[in-house]
């Protein structure tokens, strides 16, 4: 089974991209929510709550993730309670996916499964991906993504600055889709590439 990574600046499409390649028949596996499920695992809520402290729950006991984000992306030392943040979750993310594509790959259900993972290189996670496709999209374009998400320009520049540069994200990917135009234009795109990759699988 041909595992595809899907790489960007934030806000760039991904998730457009993921979705349109699941609709051509891939699995996506989706890293961002499966970070949010290793939140709920006693042993790393037991660890947050070591290094952060009860303010990051909420009443019920769950990972408030905005109070936590508050900490970890912070302007000035949120790189090292980033990094220790990632210390505790990216292993877990990591075992959580390497099994999925496991039973997937026994299944045979699928030709391809997709990897959405904002932190792709920073993780290390793009070492079981066979190709890495980059989605290019303007920084002028992005910040205007995720401002209409409800984010400030000021939290989308904190989160930018904390993940791989876009050109190394870009240098390191095989394929690059544009995304400066139409939907219906990435669309195409993606079902050329997706035609080219399963053909190349599958010889």
């Amino acid at each position: 089974m041909l595992i595809i990574g899907v790489v960007g600046g934030i806000a760039s499409g991904k998730s457009f991209v993921s979705a349109s390649f699941k609709e051509l028949g891939a699995f996506v596996l989706d890293a961002d929510r499966t970070g949010h499920q290793v939140l709920d695992l006693p042993d790393v809520q037991r660890q947050i709550r070591t290094n952060w402290g009860d303010s990051v729950f909420r009443t019920d006991g769950s990972v408030d993730r905005r109070k936590l984000g508050e900490i970890v992306f912070h302007p000035t030392d949120g790189e090292a309670e980033l990094s220790k943040l990632e210390k505790i979750t990216h292993p877990l993310i990591r075992k959580i996916l390497e099994g999925q594509v496991e039973k997937l790959e026994l299944s045979g259900d699928f030709p391809a499964a997709i990897l959405d993972a904002p932190v792709m290189f920073k993780a290390g996670w793009n070492d079981f991906c066979d190709q890495i496709v980059f989605v290019e999209s303007s920084e002028a374009d992005r910040c205007r993504r995720a401002t209409e998400r409800g984010w400030s320009e000021l939290e989308f520049a904190k989160r930018e600055a904390s993940q791989v540069s876009i050109e190394i994200k870009r240098a390191k990917s095989d394929w690059i889709l544009m995304n400066g135009g139409s939907k219906r234009g990435l669309h195409e795109q993606i079902a050329q590439l997706w035609a080219q990759l399963i053909s190349v699988e599958n010889k």
